[in-house]
């Protein structure tokens, strides 16, 4: 695999603008390649001319001698913060280019050899090769303060663990000098990064006198630098002492041990500032909530507390350690990009550039710092220590899951099962075909009753294949599905496990199909067998219970988070809406037939209309479940939109709400229309608020959902951001999403086809639904991922288990 290809597919998907822009340079390059091409083909005529005159080989020679005689104006000190903030030039004693490393400009290299026939397209080059270090350099300083910072609350957050530990474990006392060693242990490192990255900005040094007293508070450990030589560390330590930055880190870090343990407060004080973090979402929380009842703040040292403090702990630590590694690879891949393209340029120019300007790279910021890797070490002692029991394979194995394997057993299964669905349907469309079912007397009598007990699994089949393809695409442009929707890490299914399971779905549901052809009825009572007319509640009942069982089989770990949403989606608006509880919504607005076939099944298997395949699912009662049924989806969302409304402040959330009441009113008066077929004014009323309801939710899908329909992009009516690189796509997209979405036409024009049933046509304007949907997934998930690229948001927010008191410690 070539490099470019190797880079892009290591990016973070989030920071991919962040990176080196490796393809842009490869573009400037090309194009000194060509300028070369064309001036080795243009040499024959320009020989004589160079002969008589001396002129081209002579001034390429002047030129190649003066850029020999550059001194270098300074010697670069490996960690010398000196150099960057007085803008002393960072430089290579010869070749090409002069390299200057500021504190205020970044990175400027100077390109001395303009004058030069076709110089200015290196110019260009060297211009842009700047651009992408000081833009690689920034975001990493940036996010490296970020986890710092983050670093110190963790610190805290541990801290208090600890204490609390003992307060359960041991209530009557504890080992004091034990404990304080203990206690302070993790902040050993976060001290001297911290200074070190302070020390490299001039705001750095000059606050980092503010901050030496909080400092000093944190007890030193492990001051040597992991993996480097004594005399490396000696040699480093000398020319840290003649920068004032580096004099102020070695400051801040070679405190007094006594005098830190004589500040530093009791451990078991801690507790003292702290209360617990009630993050955990219950009807009843948001009842308090909303109902401003103060909440109880008071410790409680039990095991179930303390279970639950650890749980949040090793949560938030585990999340900080992938930050740290992906931050971590970002630092390599980028040095490495730098070094092939410089190697690339080298190689095309046949000039010298590579070693000073990697010496430049490999000296700055993002690729000799090292508080990630120490960090990292400091963060996989800690959650060994406890969180595994000091067992550091299990600590190591949590910390680092393994990359599922693709196996080749889950392959062969998927196409045996796609293979066996294909062959079931030649096989029941044959069989309809030989014994002329279709044209039988009791054809209209099947349509009616078996017909929709079978297409809920149908549906459910559609949909699934619909999210395996989503999941295809997904994976194809880079979404990163599985972090927008919270997927724990090595839990996100593949396209072909989604697939495995839709076509297990749909063999048995056509294995019940054909069985059920196969049986005729009592010829003397014509009564139907039981256990013929009991196949798909077999097949039903066998669906949910696994479905619904907690057992770790079959995919367990998702089964309960679609559980969970889905609990979330029903109790609405009691729990905090997050993405993956308003896409299941979504999801199920476009199951409306589905959710009425499941109350068909309790009706014809309730009412006991099974035995004699007949449908009396046509009571007052029945009727009014219709309607609930059709607008339980929808009022969910509606009840969503609210809550967001509620806590966000955004009126935007207000109009989405809106929508969904339009669509319930809609939804409510065609089915009306359904029921009473010969009232013009429901038709008519059906007719208008479903076209308002309609075209106010195209326009959202187009607009909000998928970022769409914006004038001033540079992708006239796109995003200025695409996935896809056919803008086609989009547009057919749309086109679709207006065809599909206005379906429902023919629920309110009553079309009739005489090769088609009404249960059938009913069936085709629920699929057509569903795969409006599975497209709309698609656009819907992209833009989510292109506004977290936006904004750099690569994991989500952990809930911590304490709280500080912020004014105390400010008084400390």
């Amino acid at each position: 695999m070539k490099f470019g290809k190797e880079f892009s597919s290591q990016m973070v998907p989030e920071w991919q603008q962040a990176y080196m822009n490796y393809g842009s340079l490869k573009k400037c390059l090309k194009d000194i390649m060509a300028f070369k091409l064309r001036s080795k083909h243009a040499a024959p005529r320009g020989g004589a001319k160079n002969q008589h005159g001396g002129g081209l080989s002579r001034k390429m020679t002047l030129y190649r001698t003066f850029s020999g005689l550059v001194s270098t104006p300074g010697r670069h000190r490996r960690g010398n913060s000196d150099d960057l903030e007085e803008g002393v030039p960072l430089t290579a004693t010869s070749g090409p280019i002069l390299v200057n490393t500021t504190v205020d400009h970044g990175c400027v290299t100077t390109f001395l050899m303009t004058t030069e026939e076709g110089g200015e397209y290196e110019l260009v080059f060297f211009r842009r090769l700047d651009d992408e270090f000081n833009k690689v350099s920034k975001f990493y300083k940036g996010k490296v303060a970020e986890v710092l910072k983050e670093a110190v609350v963790l610190n805290k957050q541990m801290d208090a663990l600890i204490a609390f530990r003992v307060k359960v474990e041991n209530p009557e006392g504890w080992e004091e000098d034990e404990r304080a060693v203990e206690i302070t242990q993790l902040a050993s490192d976060i001290a001297s990064s911290a200074a070190a990255i302070s020390a490299s900005s001039p705001a750095g040094a000059r606050s980092i006198n503010v901050s030496k007293a909080h400092l000093e508070a944190i007890q030193e450990g492990g001051s040597s630098r992991t993996g480097r030589t004594e005399d490396v560390v000696q040699e480093e330590e000398e020319e840290e002492e003649e920068s004032n930055g580096a004099s102020a880190c070695t400051a801040a870090r070679d405190v007094n041990t006594t005098k830190m343990r004589a500040m530093r407060p009791a451990p078991l004080d801690i507790l003292d500032r702290v209360w617990l973090n009630d993050t955990k979402e219950t009807p009843r929380s948001t009842i308090k909530g909303f109902l401003q009842i103060t909440k109880q703040t008071d410790l409680k040292f039990s095991r179930e507390n303390l279970m639950m403090v650890e749980a949040k702990l090793r949560q938030a630590l585990f999340v900080f350690y992938q930050k740290l590694r992906l931050l971590k690879s970002y630092s390599f891949l980028n040095v490495l990009a730098f070094s092939k393209i410089l190697k690339k340029y080298d190689k095309i120019t046949s000039r010298d550039a590579m070693k000073p300007y990697m010496k430049m790279v490999e000296t700055s910021h993002l690729g000799s710092s090292d508080e990630v890797v120490r960090l990292m070490e400091r963060v996989e002692a800690t959650f060994i220590k406890h969180f595994a029991n000091a067992n550091r394979t299990k600590g190591m194995n949590i910390l680092r899951p393994k990359a599922k394997r693709e196996r080749h057993r889950l392959t062969f299964s998927t196409g045996f099962l796609g293979g066996c669905i294909f062959s079931l349907i030649v096989a029941l469309a044959a069989i309809i075909r030989t014994r002329d079912l279709l044209q039988q007397e009791d054809q209209e009598q099947y349509m009616n009753t078996m017909f929709p007990l079978y297409s809920l699994f149908g549906f459910i089949v559609l949909h699934i294949i619909m999210y395996a393809a989503n999941i295809y695409y997904w994976k194809r442009y880079k979404v990163n599905y599985s972090f927008i929707f919270g997927f724990k890490q090595g839990t996100e299914l593949g396209y072909r496990q989604v697939l495995l399971v839709g076509f297990s779905i749909g063999v048995l549901a056509l294995l019940c199909v054909l069985a059920n052809l196969d049986m005729e009825a009592d010829p003397e009572t014509k009564d139907y067998q039981a256990l013929t007319e009991l196949l798909p509640l077999f097949l039903f009942i066998a669906m949910f219970v696994v479905l619904v069982l907690p057992f770790k089989f079959f995919y367990g770990s998702t089964r309960l988070f679609f559980l969970t949403s889905l609990f979330h989606c029903l109790a609405a608006p009691l729990y905090k809406v997050t993405l993956p509880d308003f896409f299941l919504g979504d999801q199920l607005t476009s199951q409306v037939q589905a959710l009425r076939s499941i109350e068909f099944y309790i009706c014809y298997y309730g009412w006991g209309d099974f035995r004699h395949r007949k449908n009396t699912c046509n009571t007052g009662s029945y009727k009014a479940f219709i309607f609930i049924v059709a607008v339980i989806p929808y009022l969910s969302r509606l009840l969503q939109c609210m809550r967001r409304l509620f806590e966000e402040k955004n009126p935007e959330q207000g109009w989405n709400g809106l929508k969904y009441f339009l669509t319930i009113v809609a939804v409510c008066l065609r089915t009306a229309y359904s029921i009473q077929k010969h009232q013009v004014a429901w038709r008519v009323l059906a007719a208008i608020f479903s076209v308002i309801a309609a075209i106010f939710s195209t326009w959202w899908d187009f607009v909000h959902d998928w970022g769409l329909l914006n004038r001033t992009s540079k992708n006239r009516w796109l995003r200025d951001k695409l996935l896809i690189p056919q803008k086609k796509v989009y547009f057919i997209a749309m086109i679709l999403n207006v065809l599909l979405r206005f379906a429902w036409i023919q629920t309110v024009l009553d079309f009739k086809f005489s090769f088609m049933h009404r249960e059938t046509m009913i069936t085709v304007v629920a699929s057509l639904e569903i795969i409006r949907r599975g497209i709309w997934n698609f656009f819907r998930l992209e833009n989510e991922h292109l506004n977290n690229v936006g904004k750099y948001r690569a994991f989500k927010s952990v809930p911590l288990p304490f709280n500080y008191d912020e004014d105390e410690d400010k008084d400390d």
